[in-house]
């Protein structure tokens, strides 16, 4: 995959959609890119993908619900396709830094985060975060939510999106988290490491509601991750706004 022209694509394409794109800063020659549309009086949805260089579905599984023109006049959208893109040049997890960013929304080493968290202010509070992952170590699909208290698609609908591309991960621990059913994870508002917040602690000690972690097995054919977190994204989203 050259991200180099897949980012050049998403801009092209977000601004013919009436996206706002904004440059959160440049590095190492890649853009990393934050984009929003439709009026703060509309719930606002904020989807984020490529924080982990070696996780590639996600901004391709965006990038397609673009095109498609999901992203309409039923919400004010907030996104972030690439929040990596020095990993996924070199395929790894970390930055160019060896800096898991998606363990860095407190200490805020990573010149990426820090530009993140301040346009992340910026912005009106999300009712929705919607964060697409993979997993090297699962061969199922599985997710977290962190809920404060929010409206959300039920265990039954999230796995009725993703059942045909995959079954929920078999394993009773995931990551060391005991599962509360098969592929989900009923996370608590507390990060595992003290110091390492990820990304979706981070928008809910900001006061984002409801988070959801997608993780789809990386070993398996990468369309059906595209197609995947395409499918669980549709369904978060619709049930968000009581569709």
């Amino acid at each position: 995959m050259n991200w180099h022209q897949f980012l050049e694509e998403w801009q092209n394409e977000a601004e013919a959609q009436g996206f706002q794109v904004d440059v959160l800063l440049e590095k190492e020659s890649y853009p990393i890119l934050a984009c929003t549309k439709g009026s703060p009086d509309l719930p606002s949805i904020y989807l984020s993908s490529g924080i982990h260089g070696d996780e590639p579905s996600g901004p391709q599984a965006l990038l397609g619900l673009l095109k498609e023109g999901f992203f309409d006049a039923r919400a004010r959208w907030m996104i972030c396709p690439i929040l990596n893109p020095t990993g996924l040049e070199r395929g790894k997890r970390e930055n160019s830094e060896g800096i898991d960013l998606n363990r860095d929304y407190l200490m805020c080493q990573a010149p990426e985060v820090c530009a993140h968290i301040k346009w992340l202010e910026a912005q009106p509070r999300p009712v929705l975060f919607l964060s697409l992952h993979e997993d090297w170590e699962s061969s199922g699909f599985y997710y977290y939510e962190i809920n404060t208290g929010a409206p959300a698609p039920s265990y039954e609908e999230v796995l009725a999106a993703t059942g045909p591309f995959f079954p929920p991960e078999p394993e009773e621990e995931i990551d060391d988290h005991p599962v509360t059913k098969p592929g989900w994870i009923f996370h608590p508002d507390s990060p595992d490491i003290p110091e390492g917040w990820p990304e979706a602690i981070y928008l809910s000690r900001q006061g984002c509601p409801l988070s959801l972690t997608f993780e789809t097995p990386s070993s398996t054919a990468l369309n059906n991750r595209i197609s995947c977190h395409q499918a669980v994204v549709r369904c978060s989203v619709r049930k968000q706004l009581g569709l």
